[in-house]
This record gives structure tokens, sequence and C-alpha cells, in this order.
């Protein structure tokens, strides 16, 4: 007997699921079968607002005490580029978005978005749930103790067992996540979209989500293109073969939806390239924890659009403040199901989002569904960043000639 296997929807299929149903449901059926999903998104939202301070402990406190064991200068070197990249752009994401997004979302299509929400369904009854920590709380506790486990670690024979503690407790978080939230997600969302399809907003909404879609895969491209480039002018060397081969690497991230699964293959694309073994090894996984520039492009302009669409405060100045900390938070991204839309979730406050309600499902719902490019376009930039880093390792760090590496190829174009 042949054994049927048995078919699963991922995640984005199930999104998408979830909106088109919750359409057809706000629109069609009774608005008491719309309140009732609302009701659920709105318990599901406190129980999201509840976890997300925990997320902070786990994630970035194990975070920053792995990310400062290594090699010293090579490793200082390595998570700042990747910062500046990402932090580039997020600003070059707003500076598009500032220029292109108002062109189809008119103050008009706004006051519409605006008017269709006071006309939004109320939840049955709420569960009142009040986060352990507040996310400012959260996060300079995450910081401290990350901070003194790390030196405590790498300086002293202490701090393993707080260290184990925290990892051990990422591992119940991602659990949680894995479990609780994630499949939950799609739920969420078919409330939302149901009570935007009520209110009457949601094919404004869907209107402006395509374009946004173009503009952002198109930036992503052209960022990555520009990394190989300067990487290409610093090491004297032409970019386009490195390009070619990181075709791999870009179609791998997109399948998998995944920094960490994606390692293996990419190290495989920076051994093509030429890269020395030792930095290979050491750069490329740990830019896949910290160098997020596909995912910050991504989370700019969806929170960008959501902001504007909402009539809601979106300066350059406060748009950076919420860049800089979310490319710190974003070490977490690659440990946690949802990636970085879950760590940008505890920062929507510094722009006035409530990270429980409407908005972030939508920013949710926008990230989600690109979430792969954005994933491709970092591993895409981990190897131009790999390439650039095994030229200043030994050119200007250990000052010494590069060595024969038999595994690797060099590539002259």
């Amino acid at each position: 007997m042949s054994e049927t296997k048995k078919v699963t929807l991922g995640l984005i299929p199930k999104l998408i699921v979830a909106i088109i149903l919750g359409i057809l449901v706000g629109k069609y059926l009774p608005p008491v079968v719309t309140q009732i999903a609302v009701t659920f998104s709105t318990i599901f939202g406190s129980f999201l607002s509840f976890i997300i301070p925990l997320m902070i402990l786990a994630f970035v406190t194990k975070g920053i005490a792995e990310l400062t064991e290594g090699a010293g200068k090579l490793l200082a070197a390595t998570v700042c580029i990747s910062y500046v990249s990402t932090l580039i752009a997020g600003s070059l994401s707003y500076t598009m978005s500032h220029s292109i997004f108002p062109s189809f979302i008119t103050k008009d299509l706004a006051d519409k978005i605006q008017n269709a929400t006071d006309a939004s369904l109320e939840p049955i009854f709420k569960i009142p749930l009040s986060p352990l920590l507040d996310v400012t709380g959260a996060l300079v506790f995450a910081f401290m103790m990350g901070i003194s486990i790390s030196y405590l670690r790498t300086k002293t024979k202490k701090g393993e067992y707080l260290y184990h503690i925290f990892d051990e407790f990422n591992d119940i978080i991602v659990k949680v996540l894995d479990v609780a939230i994630v499949p939950l997600l799609p739920y969420f969302i078919f409330g939302n979209f149901a009570n935007m399809s009520y209110s009457g907003s949601v094919f404004i909404v869907l209107g402006i989500f395509w374009k946004i879609f173009l503009c952002i895969v198109i930036l992503h491209l052209l960022y990555v293109s520009a990394m190989f480039l300067i990487t290409g002018a610093y090491r004297h060397q032409g970019p386009f073969t490195w390009m070619r081969n990181q075709v791999t690497g870009y179609m791998t991230a997109i399948g998998t939806q995944s920094s960490a699964a994606t390692i293996p293959v990419n190290v495989g694309v920076a051994k093509k390239n030429g890269v020395s073994k030792p930095i290979r090894e050491f750069v490329v996984p740990l830019c896949a924890t910290v160098h997020m520039p596909g995912s910050m492009i991504t989370i700019t302009a969806c929170t960008y659009t959501m902001l504007v669409m909402f009539d809601m405060p979106h300066s350059f100045g406060l748009m950076f403040q919420f860049i800089a900390i979310l490319g710190v938070a974003m070490v977490a991204a690659p440990g946690a199901p949802g990636g970085a839309v879950m760590s940008a979730l505890p920062f929507l406050p510094v722009l006035g989002v409530d990270p429980s309600g409407s908005m972030a499902s939508l920013l949710i719902s926008l990230y989600l569904t690109q979430d792969s490019f954005g994933t491709a376009a970092n591993v895409s930039g981990d190897n131009a960043i790999a390439l650039a880093m095994d030229k200043l390792y030994y050119d200007k760090i250990v000052k010494t000639p590069r060595p024969v590496d038999e595994d690797s190829v060099e590539v002259n174009n």
C-alpha cells in the first residue's frame, strides 16, 4: 500500500486564505460572526502584548551574550559594518517610501481609511492581561544581562549557568511562538481583515498593497547589487561572478524563508567566491544573525505605509529612532518564527502604534507576504560583507599574507 502524503499549507498561503476569508465574512455574513472573530483577535492581541517583553528578554539577552564571543577585532568590525548597512538600508527605504508612496497613498484614501476605521466593530468582551514588564524595562534588562553574561564568560570562568538559563528560556519562548503564536496568526489576521471588510477599508488597503511590494523588491535588488559593487571596488575585482554565484543562496532563502536555514548554502557560495575558510565560517553565520538590510527595507516601507494610511506622524527623525533600535533588536529575528516583524512589534510604541492592535496586524500582513524576499536580500548582503572582511582581516587586522586555502576557489573577474 502506498502511503498518502499529508499536504500542509505554509504560513504565507494560510495568511492569504485568512485575508480572503476575512474579506468574505466581513462583507457577506451577519455582523455577529465578524464580532466573534474580532473578539478572538483582541484576546490574541493581549496575549501577544504579554509575550513581547519575554521575547526581548529571551532573544536579545542570548543574542548579545553570544555575539561577544569570537575573534575580537574581526567580530567588532563585522558587527559594526552589518549594523551600519542595516541603518543605511532602512534610511534608503524611508527615502523611497517618502518619495514614491504619497503618489498613490493620497489624503483622500487616508481619510477614507480613517473614517472606515471609526465604523469598525468592537469585541464582545476583553480579557485584561498586562505584561510582566514594559518594553523599555525588558530591553534595558536584556542589554544589562547580555553584556554582563558575555563579560563573565569571556573574562572569567563564570557566567555559564546564567547563559544556559537564558538559552533554555530562549528555547521556551521559541516553542511558545512556534505552538501558540505563529499557528494562530492567520486567525488573528482573519479577524482584523473581517473587521476591515465590514468597515469598508479593506479594498483601499489591498489596492495600495501590490505597489508597495513591487517597490520593496526593486530596492532589495538595487541595495544588494550596490553592496557587491562597493566590495568589488574595495577588493579591486569585478563583482559580477560573485553576483551570479549568489543566485543559489538567494533562491534558497526565498524557498526556506530563513537566514539560518540558508547558512550552509551561503557558506558554499562564499567558498566559490574565494573567501578563506576561517572567514567564511565565522562571518557568514554571524551576519545571518546581525545583518538584516532586506528585512529593514521591508519593515520600514510597510511601517511608513501604515503610518501614512492612518494619518500619523512619519518624519525621518521619528522613523530613524525606530530603525536604529530595531537594527539592534533584530538579532532576535533568526531565532523567532515570523522573523524580523516579531522583533519590530515591541518598538511600535516609539511611533505611537499599539503592538497588539489592528495596525500591528496590518503590518504583520504586509511584511510576512514579502518576508522571503527580505531574507534573500539579507543573505546576499552577508556574502558581500564576507568578501570585504576576507581582505580587511588579512590586510589590516592581522597583517599577514592570506593563507593558501585549498577548499576555496579564488575568483578573479
